[in-house]
């Protein structure tokens, strides 16, 4: 099957949306499909096109930028032909350009599907304002083209303004795809040591350095945990980001602040990100608004042993709720957060679950073989109907209840 997908950021650029995609574009390809990168050039030392583990990539160049988003005057034309040599059109929300690939796949009779991956919210400014309601118009129309639009759980897809319309009709719950590179005992003791990290309680964070990421609520609750537990340490493995320059000047007299008890990484791959989840005594998501909707750090967490405090927001309080490995919190809470970190980190083990039932209930193969479902049904008629959670959420449900009847979480 030859399968393209459709986004305006792919990687390097850094995001659960990029690696969301690579991930599955991966897996798709390792079934035997032909995969399709449709994306920007958002870089101009990025090659035009490549190949990488099995995946064909097609960067458009970037003539300008308008805040976070892109503007390619060459998309539109080499759209045509992309749609046309394909079987199946794959978008990637939120996404300016969707309708337009969207309308194509309609003129030409393929099946177009729509993987909803977050609410835009760009920093505060007039000009981002009209911006973002641009984009939701944008991903309307493209939502009312596609014939089937995919959501990463019921939860999330249940309150969404945008996904809420296609409850009962075409809306599908697929899990997201979560890997992490296996890290052996001695690798993990040498990212301890380079990080200064014996005799401390190390609670990580991983994200962006953007607004909707909350960090501040993290560092606001820093003294509370310190109080409890001197010896506690934050990491932060944090990739670039784009458009956030007033937000990081916002967080620098915290981040001055707590300089001692709070470190930046920059980004991680690989085992050096492997080795940071199993270096932590806890992870933390304190994200703000719907820009999340699941948080893959979580399960890359939880695969690693290391139990989550999350943010009660739909879809991203899901991992915790879903396995008992964790706490959810208020919205912006730091007291909240702050208690709860506390608790986990007096009563680890009682948080703790088997990994490997969370980690094959994300496998990426798992999570494409699903979507190859989809894309058949759509191909051959037999698609839509009520939308229903996946099997693996029923396991992970279940494995919670065995855990807290046998008194352990």
């Amino acid at each position: 099957m030859k399968i393209l997908e459709v986004l305006t950021y792919y990687r390097p650029h850094i995001s659960g949306l990029t690696i969301y995609v690579e991930r599955l574009s991966r897996a798709l390809a390792r079934m035997g499909n032909q995969v399709t990168v449709f994306t920007s050039q958002y870089e101009s030392s990025l090659p035009g096109q490549e190949m990488q583990d099995g995946v064909h990539i097609i960067r458009v160049p970037v003539a300008f930028r308008v805040s976070k988003g892109v503007i390619m005057p060459r998309f539109g034309p080499m759209a045509w032909k992309m749609v046309r040599n394909a079987d199946i059109v794959h978008l990637h929300l939120p996404q300016f350009d969707a309708p337009g690939v969207a309308f194509r796949g309609k003129l030409m009779g393929r099946p177009v599907v729509l993987t909803y991956h977050s609410d835009l919210r760009l920093p505060d400014g007039p000009f981002n304002r009209v911006a973002e309601q641009v984009v939701n118009v944008m991903n309307r129309l493209a939502g009312g083209l596609a014939d089937a639009v995919v959501t990463y759980t019921y939860d999330f897809g249940s309150h969404s303004p945008f996904l809420s319309r296609y409850l009962d009709r075409k809306l599908y719950v697929i899990p997201p795809p979560v890997e992490l590179v296996p890290v052996d005992d001695g690798r993990v003791q040498e990212f301890r040591s380079a990080h200064d990290l014996e005799g401390k309680r190390v609670i990580g964070i991983s994200a962006r350095i953007a607004a909707e990421k909350g960090i501040e609520v993290l560092l606001r609750a820093l003294p509370f945990i310190l109080e409890k537990h001197p010896d506690a340490h934050v990491l932060q493995a944090n990739p670039a980001t784009l458009g956030e320059s007033a937000y990081q000047a916002m967080l620098e007299p915290l981040l001055k602040q707590y300089e001692a008890n709070y470190h930046l990484l920059g980004p991680l791959f690989g085992a050096d990100l492997s080795a940071f989840y199993r270096s932590l005594d806890c992870l933390v998501m304190c994200s703000l608004n719907n820009t999340e909707t699941f948080g893959l750090v979580q399960v890359e967490a939880m695969m690693s042993g290391t139990p989550v405090v999350s943010s009660n927001l739909p879809g991203v309080r899901q991992p915790v709720t879903l396995t008992g490995m964790g706490e959810v919190t208020p919205v912006g809470d730091h007291i909240a957060l702050a208690d709860a970190i506390v608790r986990i980190l007096d009563n680890q083990e009682s948080y703790l679950r088997p990994s490997n039932i969370i980690a094959e209930s994300f496998d990426p193969d798992a999570t494409a073989a699903e979507y190859m479902d989809l894309f058949h049904n759509l191909l051959y008629g037999n698609a839509g109907g009520k939308t229903i959670e996946p099997d693996v959420y029923d396991n992970l449900r279940k494995m919670k209840e065995l855990y807290e009847v046998a008194g352990t979480g």
